[in-house]
């Protein structure tokens, strides 16, 4: 089958997403194409314009051990039913309700077209995260939507667009706060996290200020997730089981390179997320 290329997304002011630097380590069996540059490209790749999307991970190196008390949104609207009757809705005018219930764990029920992936989330570090997760998902937000970016130099899956399909995507019309950890603002202007990742890991996406994840989110598909550590900023919300982790690890393995191609490569086919449903207890 044909490969499939695809053009450069680029912001909602038909500019290319801004750059940031990111160092990481060699990777001698990335790809044809410099290992340096492609790991560079890559983590720059992950990151949005203004309100858009930047990919991220939380960690468990942080050393806390109490469960971060949430904020209450200024707004307090009913919570999605629960067997997504509400659903579909897309847009909102501002984060959402608190809707998860006390001592409960959340399973977020991945159904895509390679496979189930089931995930854990992890609502005693990422409260706030995991509740917008739980409420997006019960209004049908990531239902029928595209795993739009797979890179194998950091070995991520990124989605969660689903009024485009692309890093460009306006979002949800919203932001939730960072958490999880302690958050450093650097000399130039960046940020600095607590957070680092492993095979598995469900992560938000984010842009480069604060408090500036939304919606999109990636996956964790192998170790070289890992060489995003050193920016830390990602909040990691969840962790997907065994089996599920062997359907990411067989996702990346439809990603063939392609030195014509503005990524270095693509998937031999579309992969999709038919739907995801949220299990409690």
């Amino acid at each position: 089958m044909a490969k499939k290329k695809r053009r450069p997304a680029t912001s909602r002011n038909g500019r290319n997403p801004i750059s940031h630097e990111a160092r990481a380590p060699r990777d001698s069996g990335a790809s044809s194409r410099s290992p340096a540059v492609r790991i560079v490209a890559g983590i720059v790749a992950l990151m949005m314009v203004g309100s858009l999307a930047f990919v991220v991970a939380a960690g468990r190196g942080s050393g806390k051990t109490a469960t971060p008390v949430p904020t209450l949104p200024t707004i307090v609207d009913p919570c999605p039913a629960l067997d997504k009757s509400d659903a579909p809705r897309l847009a909102f005018s501002h984060r959402h309700t608190w809707c998860l219930e006390n001592g409960v764990e959340y399973t977020a029920v991945f159904d895509t077209t390679e496979g189930e992936i089931r995930v854990a989330l992890d609502r005693h570090n990422t409260p706030e995260t995991v509740n917008n997760f739980v409420v997006l998902a019960r209004y049908g937000y990531y239902d029928g939507t595209m795993l739009f970016r797979f890179d194998p130099t950091i070995d991520i899956i990124q989605g969660g667009a689903p009024h485009t399909n692309s890093w460009s995507d306006p979002g949800p019309g919203y932001t939730i706060p960072d958490e999880g950890g302690q958050f450093l603002k650097l000399a130039g202007g960046g940020l600095s996290g607590p957070f680092t990742y492993q095979a598995g890991d469900l992560v938000m996406a984010r842009s480069a200020g604060p408090n500036s994840s939304g919606a999109q989110f990636f996956f964790g598909s192998g170790p070289r997730v890992s060489l995003l550590d050193g920016q830390g900023t990602y909040l990691r919300f969840g962790q997907a089981d065994e089996a599920g982790r062997a359907v990411l690890a067989a996702m990346m393995g439809l990603y063939q390179t392609d030195d014509l191609s503005p990524y270095g490569g693509g998937l031999i086919r579309d992969v999709f997320i038919r739907s995801v449903t949220i299990e409690v207890g």
